[in-house]
């Protein structure tokens, strides 16, 4: 953990976005989303990267993204739900900076999902049954690297934010 830089993990709806930058604007830290900067980076929105490439070619673009943010120091990332996918991605996340798993219940998934950025792995059938199966097989994949797992149903981001504060290294 040589960067200070803290990386929040976790499934589309847990908040690591509304996190990271709150957490971010605490500590005086920078605040990088990575599927941001993989939009950034490729000039296109996610849900054309899934179009045009399938899953598979927007994980290779997350790998490479994961691997270059988690080199830059003392920042604070929101990474993609799917970003602990990548038994690299996940030894970089591990190995660079304080991983904090930000878990949500499917339930609360289904209710913040339900609102605001488009998500390409909900439109391919039922968003209750995609998040419950991506929650068996990504959970103890996201447990495996984290250092902090804060449970985030019901809480308002402030309350999320000061718990990671407080158990931070």
């Amino acid at each position: 953990m040589s960067t200070g830089s803290i990386f929040l993990i976790g499934p589309m709806g847990s908040g690591k976005s509304a996190v990271g930058r709150r957490l971010a604007g605490e500590l005086g830290r920078e605040f990088i989303d990575s599927d941001d900067a993989i939009e950034e980076r490729s000039g296109v929105d996610i849900p054309f990267i899934f179009e045009r490439e399938g899953e598979a070619g927007f994980r290779q673009r997350e790998t490479k993204v994961i691997d270059e943010l988690t080199q830059m120091p003392g920042i604070v990332l929101a990474t993609g739900g799917g970003s602990a996918q990548d038994p690299v991605s996940r030894r970089h996340l591990r190995e660079r900076g304080f991983v904090v798993y930000l878990h949500a219940s499917v339930e609360q998934q289904l209710r913040r999902t339900k609102r605001g950025r488009e998500r390409p792995m909900l439109k391919t059938g039922d968003p209750r049954a995609i998040l419950t199966r991506l929650m068996a097989s990504r959970d103890p994949q996201y447990r495996e690297i984290a250092h902090l797992v804060v449970e985030t149903d019901g809480r308002k981001v402030p309350s999320v934010v000061r718990e990671i504060r407080r158990n931070m290294p």
